[in-house]
């Protein structure tokens, strides 16, 4: 074989292999992290940090001023329950439902509880989202798409809690403390509500009540992070509803009447969040088999486009000797 022919047959072979190199390095070069794309230096996240807690801060006291010019009309809405119930023990309908304060300055600290509890409901979105936006770069695609119907689901909850206070829980108290007074001919005592006790009152039960309503979406959160599973919320019945009562016995007045009222529902959302672990359960099942799917079909992808580069280069690798005279 001449010297030329050998070096014609070399040059038209490398173009080849730089090509089938290129190519593993390309396919084997390994997928970006999109959590560790977004990773940034600690000042970048105290300066972050800092500048949404800023944002939350400005937005509650703009709320707060804002709640001042309608804390009237609130603090009245919340008397109604105690209104209507003193029209049911024998005060009359058409005359103006009087309470009593007995201490300097006592209403404007009401008020202003009052202010800034309507701030931080009103304010939850915007709040939700400050959280939501400083934690997102931390989470992968997935878990982002997770997180966000928690955000909605929370303040309904919460709602349902604050209106189950309203219509049931204050009614009842109120109907039990006229229910004391006391009208003899040589006794009369008279229920006189104190303002600030019944706005304290009425502002720690829509508290514990719109906190206790979230358990559903803490038990689903726990599922969700692989902490607790349906069976084991299953088999542990008995037991949460012993923590509820003595939670409820707790967290309300003494009275077996608002224990029951805080305990029976709170059972129900435990039940509501077993079911809610089970389908959480059932899509990370679903999800990782797909997963485990999609990559034996990759594997098998790459394995077949292996044996197609192998078999490509040995076509295109000489086998034997070219006859004498070329």
């Amino acid at each position: 074989m001449s010297e030329k022919n050998l070096v014609s047959r070399k040059d038209k072979i490398k173009p080849k292999k730089s090509t089938d190199v290129a190519s593993a390095v390309s396919t084997s070069a390994p997928p970006v992290d999109e959590v560790e794309a977004s990773r940034a230096p600690l000042m970048d996240h105290l300066v972050e940090l800092r500048q949404r807690l800023m944002r939350i801060v400005w937005c509650l006291g703009i709320l707060v001023c804002a709640s001042w010019f309608i804390s009237d009309f609130v603090l009245t809405y919340l008397l109604e329950p105690l209104r209507d119930s003193a029209v049911r023990h024998g005060r009359p309908a058409d005359q103006p439902f009087e309470t009593m304060t007995n201490a300097p300055l006592e209403m404007i600290f009401v008020k202003l509880k009052v202010c800034f509890v309507i701030a931080l409901a009103a304010g939850f979105p915007y709040i939700a989202w400050q959280v939501y936006g400083f934690v997102a770069p931390g989470l992968y695609k997935r878990e982002r798409a997770a997180i966000m119907p928690f955000l909605i689901v929370m303040p309904v909850l919460f709602l349902a809690g604050s209106a189950l206070v309203y219509f049931q829980i204050l009614p009842i108290f109120s109907d039990l403390s006229f229910d004391q007074e006391i009208n003899s001919k040589l006794v009369k005592v008279v229920y006189v509500p104190k303002v600030k006790e019944f706005y304290d009152l009425a502002i720690s039960l829509v508290t514990c009540f719109g906190l206790a309503f979230q358990l559903p979406v803490v038990m689903a959160l726990l599922s969700l992070a692989g902490v607790i599973k349906s069976s084991f919320l299953r088999k542990g019945r008995k037991y949460a509803l012993l923590i509820i009562f003595v939670v409820a016995a707790i967290v309300t007045p003494p009275d077996p009447f608002s224990q029951f009222i805080l305990g029976i529902p709170l059972y129900l959302l435990y039940e509501a969040g077993i079911i809610v672990a089970w389908f959480i359960e059932r899509g990370r099942v679903r999800r990782e088999a797909a997963e485990t799917k999609a990559e034996e079909e990759e594997a098998r992808r790459e394995a077949a486009d292996e044996e197609s580069r192998r078999r490509a280069a040995a076509q295109t690798t000489p086998t034997g000797t070219v006859p004498a005279g070329e």
